[in-house]
């Protein structure tokens, strides 16, 4: 085996197009024969993020990949995070922190000194691990963002590493998708590109094989395989909404989500849409919340916007008629601060400045501050009918709450206790991402919800099985040997 870094990005026509699936299944592939990987996004725009163990921020998709390394989620592996509080800015974080909030046109000019922070981030991880595999954003082909790219040909070229261009057949297309890309790369950057992956396909295969033939004649690019499209199939989102669920048994309890315009890490719901106990319902704008057992107001990246959104949908009446009727709320983040009576922003960190009511379900305040919190959290909960729930989570949030409510907290962390409870026990408010991934704190949550037989659901473990169900197909239908020897390795079997 070679013992030289071994460097392969992974691009997409499009976005979705199943760059992040790819690369988290390379990942566990090379993992899996002892090859020492770590996943890398050069840039990435996404209200989905993680916190690693060190305090750093980076993409939710990112941290997913780490573990298909068998990783700790590191900076290094997402060195530029954009994620966007308004339709035309965004909070730049560069490696794990944040810098300052920029317009469009004021990123695209500071993405010269961007770049030295991804060269940085590239440079550690290439001198610590046998192989990186890179994920691209978007598409190489949009034209009007080439200018100091650091998101896919730009840095491909600066290091000077092989390119897989992956196109989903799903969606229609998968020709013009793939040769028109092709066809919009510079001469040098065509050359990049050693392979073609086909995704999500469904149906007979040597029905597909003429097309495949035509591709690489035309093209001179060899079609690496087609990737079936695996139904039931579930990995973190990287930014879109996941709305599939899972088939349910018995009696369910009915959650609703309303999604904000500025919904961030909606990843949060992901273990109850996959819960066969729980009904899950994203409602979008224009639609009244119906009838539910639990509502949860999810995090936010523009809180006081969002609570304005909440407002004009007629969301916040809807709310207080299902507290009258005897449900509960959730507010998780910047869910939970809007759960209080007011939201500061004085510094204008999500927006203008300002200050905004907000629904008065817990008797609390909120005041937006420079200093973001970041931290993987650990304790248990309080209050609850088991005792000593052992939880597990992050937090990612500006604000700092203050007021009565606080002093019947909904769980004790070693630097203090988190969030709030109303006297009646129908609103909970805690700033805790995650906390139904762990089995026994999302059981006591949605046994205090109104699930009558709340059972276990392991979560992790059902997102470590999927990943090792994509590597299992990536190895089965994609020629990857003649990317790398990397891919042939076996540890076991070279040291016996």
């Amino acid at each position: 085996m070679t013992q030289s870094p071994f460097t392969l990005m992974v691009q997409g026509t499009t976005s979705d197009a199943g760059k992040s699936v790819l690369v988290a299944g390379l990942c566990r592939v090379l993992a899996r024969r002892g090859v020492t990987v770590a996943p890398f996004k050069p840039q990435n725009m996404a209200l989905n993020s993680a916190v690693t163990p060190d305090g750093g921020e980076i993409g939710r998709a990112q941290a997913v990949q780490a573990q298909a390394c068998f990783l700790e989620p590191h900076r290094d592996m997402n060195p530029v995070l954009l994620k966007p509080s308004s339709d035309t800015g965004a909070q730049v974080i560069i490696q794990g922190r944040a810098l300052a909030n920029m317009n469009a046109r004021d990123y695209h000019g500071y993405k010269a000194v961007a770049r030295n922070a991804v060269m940085e981030s590239y440079d550690r991880l290439r001198n610590h691990y046998q192989a990186v595999i890179v994920e691209g954003a978007g598409s190489p082909a949009e034209i009007n963002l080439r200018d100091n790219d650091i998101a896919n040909m730009g840095f491909a070229e600066a290091v000077d590493c092989a390119v897989i261009l992956i196109a989903d057949i799903d969606r229609g297309g998968v020709f013009a998708h793939l040769v028109g890309t092709l066809e919009l790369l510079s001469d040098t950057e065509r050359k990049r590109v050693t392979g073609f992956v086909i995704n999500r396909f469904r149906g007979d295969i040597s029905l597909l094989q003429p097309g495949l033939d035509w591709l690489e004649q035309r093209t001179g690019v060899p079609v690496l395989g087609v990737l079936p499209y695996l139904h039931g199939f579930h990995l973190e989102a990287e930014d879109a909404i996941d709305v599939s669920q899972v088939s349910g048994e018995g009696e369910q309890l009915k959650v609703v989500v309303p999604v904000l315009p500025r919904t961030s890490n909606h990843t949060d719901f992901d273990a109850l849409r996959l819960n066969p106990a729980v009904d899950l319902r994203f409602v979008y704008s224009g639609v009244p919340l119906p009838p539910a057992d639990l509502i949860v107001l999810p995090g936010s990246k523009n809180v006081r916007g969002d609570l304005a959104a909440l407002r004009t949908n007629g969301w916040d009446r809807d709310l207080l008629r299902h507290l009258r009727y005897g449900g509960k709320v959730l507010g998780i983040c910047g869910g939970f601060q809007m759960l209080g009576n007011e939201v500061a922003d004085p510094n204008g960190i999500e927006g203008n400045p300002g200050a905004s009511s907000g629904l008065g379900l817990l008797d609390m305040s909120t005041t937006l501050h420079p200093e973001k919190q970041l931290r993987q959290v650990s304790g248990t909960l309080t209050g609850f009918a088991q005792a000593a729930v052992p939880a597990e989570g992050y937090e990612i949030h500006c604000g700092i709450s203050t007021g009565p409510a606080l002093a019947n907290p909904v769980a004790q962390l070693p630097h203090g206790s988190d969030g709030a409870r109303s006297a009646d026990d129908q609103v909970l408010g805690t700033y805790i991402h995650g906390l139904f991934d762990q089995p026994e704190a999302a059981h006591a949550l949605l046994d205090w919800a109104g699930l009558k037989k709340a059972t276990t659901f392991d979560y992790r473990a059902l997102r470590e099985q999927q990943i090792d169900r994509l590597a299992d197909t990536v190895e089965q239908h994609l020629d990857l040997v003649q990317l790398s020897p990397l891919f042939a390795f076996d540890a076991q079997r070279s040291s016996s």
